[in-house]
């Protein structure tokens, strides 16, 4: 583990380990942890980013995604199925299930303002056709289809006052800006906040900081891009592989910027190329992040 080092927005390689489709970086303040998925081979990984402990563990399908709860348990979303996992027991429970077609599966997943489980899809086959929605779950294993209509549901994040709610279709390639109500749920006023293409980098997994940027993964371009709240950019930072995936805020100022990335269809030429591809990559910034909220359970 090469921990963070150099200047400020300086891309460094956390772990010498490669992903296949690493996703859904997750801080875990309270325990000085990062989580992380590794989509296709339906793992969920941790690391203690002090002693660099890690663990891992199994599922029998794809995880799209996961979020953090306010009783210690972790939020899991996988191919169709929504549930619990006991990270200290490995104990699993059944929460819900999502039923949208046998061509989909989950993928960009966050916790919201409102203590939900946000949830989107993404059309499996590769010639994608917009059969994507966005769900809301909350603990009573209600499933609300919030939105559809798109094919790779991604980029969802939440404004410092949690009253705006960004969400991507990375094959738009856009992201929209929706008013948020923190105490509902409730979505409206939507907006087109950008409009993106292959060079800069279509919109992956997203974050947003303090001065309410938001931060895009230039999933096509291999660059980490920051966008100001009128959509203006700011920064474009490249990263030390083609495909970064999503940036998460971590570390006890919540100026530690952690972004997964793919290799997924990488021929061993491409691998050998790009031999930091799948690996997990830290920089500092200067403005620290909003922190992510926790799925707020029954009782």
């Amino acid at each position: 583990m090469s921990g963070v080092t150099g200047g400020l927005n300086e891309p460094r390689i956390l772990l010498d380990e490669t992903f296949t489709l690493g996703e859904c970086p997750n801080w875990d303040a309270a325990n000085n942890r990062l989580y992380w998925a590794d989509i296709l081979n339906g793992a969920l990984h941790t690391l203690d980013v002090e002693t660099g402990a890690r663990k891992t563990w199994k599922f029998e399908s794809e995880l799209g995604c996961f979020g953090l709860t306010d009783q210690g348990r972790i939020i899991v979303a996988l191919r169709k199925d929504i549930i619990f996992l006991d990270p200290q027991t490995d104990v699993r429970m059944p929460l819900a299930r999502i039923e949208d077609g046998i061509h989909s599966r989950t993928n960009d997943g966050k916790i919201g303002p409102d203590g939900a489980f946000w949830v989107g899809t993404m059309d499996d086959n590769a010639d994608k056709q917009a059969i994507a929605s966005l769900y809301r779950i909350t603990a009573d294993g209600a499933v609300d289809e919030k939105i559809t209509g798109f094919k790779i549901s991604n980029g969802l994040a939440w404004s410092p006052d949690g009253a705006k709610m960004y969400h991507s279709d990375s094959r738009g390639p856009w992201v929209n800006r929706w008013d948020f109500d923190a105490k509902t749920g409730a979505i409206g006023n939507c907006e087109r906040y950008l409009d993106l293409d292959d060079t800069l980098g279509r919109p992956d997994g997203g974050a947003v900081d303090m001065e309410g940027c938001y931060w895009s993964a230039g999933v096509s371009a291999g660059n980490l891009n920051r966008f100001a709240p009128d959509g203006t950019l700011l920064l474009s930072i490249a990263m030390p592989m083609p495909n970064p995936t999503m940036p998460c805020f971590g570390g006890p100022d919540m100026k530690t910027l952690y972004v997964t990335s793919h290799q997924e269809n990488y021929s061993a030429e491409k691998r050998a190329e790009f031999p930091d591809a799948g690996k997990i990559v830290t920089l500092r910034v200067d403005v620290p992040g909003v922190p992510v909220h926790r799925f707020v359970e029954a009782g």
